[in-house]
């Protein structure tokens, strides 16, 4: 098995390497940590003109058309450059997501957006119980005639203050096992009923508190089948795992 880098592979790092150590300085990357956005609009602006933003999505939906092993090389290189913004959290976690298990109109709506660099995602998934398994979801989401209606706190979620969509991880049902009954919700970042708080943390990063208190979600939003959302969640973190320790190796 040849585990070397493809030619173009071999050009996009040294591309991206070039690029970070122009744009990306450490006093950048320092004045970030005390900026509440977290990130300067005009490097994410230059980032999606070079296609990053879109790298693992397929053509027809605005992007590069790369693979997994793509987005690896270029975190790598972020990695190295200690990148700040919502990166990961959008063309790792988000894209993969929709991209994985939306409908048709939902890629063809938020895929090319993504792609553009014009939408930030971010998964919210933790809650006050510090759990990561199925177990730990208390986060309700109520059939309503329009939709549901979702309420719980989660922690620890990256970027939401700044974000467009909250990848929202709750319950719809009670199954015999925790894995059952959990859907997947692409909630506007603006709905009525959420408060979003910058948490302090030892690396300075953006990562928030979001307390849904009567968030009103329409069926349209719902990402995948409902209450089958914990298959996709467990592809996402092992996909997430491997994306960051590349980031971390960089």
């Amino acid at each position: 098995m040849d585990l070397g880098l493809t030619e173009e592979q071999e050009m996009l790092k040294a591309t991206a390497r070039d690029f970070l150590e122009r744009e990306c300085s450490k006093s950048l990357v320092r004045d970030m940590m005390e900026d509440e956005r977290g990130y300067p609009p005009e490097l994410w602006r230059k980032m999606a003109e070079l296609g990053w933003m879109g790298l693992a999505i397929p053509e027809k939906y605005g992007g590069v058309g790369g693979d997994f092993f793509d987005l690896v090389v270029l975190l790598e290189e972020m990695g190295r450059a200690c990148l700040p913004g919502p990166f990961f959290s959008t063309g790792v976690v988000g894209g993969l997501a929709i991209l994985a298990v939306g409908t048709e109109e939902q890629r063809q709506e938020l895929l090319p957006r993504i792609a553009k660099g014009e939408m930030i995602v971010t998964l919210a998934l933790m809650e006050p119980n510090a759990r990561y398994d199925a177990s730990g979801v208390r986060t309700s989401a109520t059939a309503d005639k329009n939709g549901y209606i979702i309420n719980g706190t989660k922690l620890f979620v990256e970027n939401a203050h700044i974000a467009d969509y909250i990848l929202c991880v709750a319950r719809t049902a009670k199954g015999r096992a925790p894995e059952e009954g959990l859907t997947l919700f692409l909630v506007n970042g603006e709905s009525t009923g959420i408060n979003c708080t910058l948490l302090k943390t030892l690396a300075a990063d953006k990562q928030c508190e979001v307390v849904f208190e009567d968030v009103m979600v329409p069926k349209g939003n719902v990402l995948g089948e409902p209450g089958q959302g914990w298959a996709v969640v467990e592809k996402l973190l092992e996909q997430a795992t491997v994306a960051k320790c590349a980031e971390m190796v960089g």
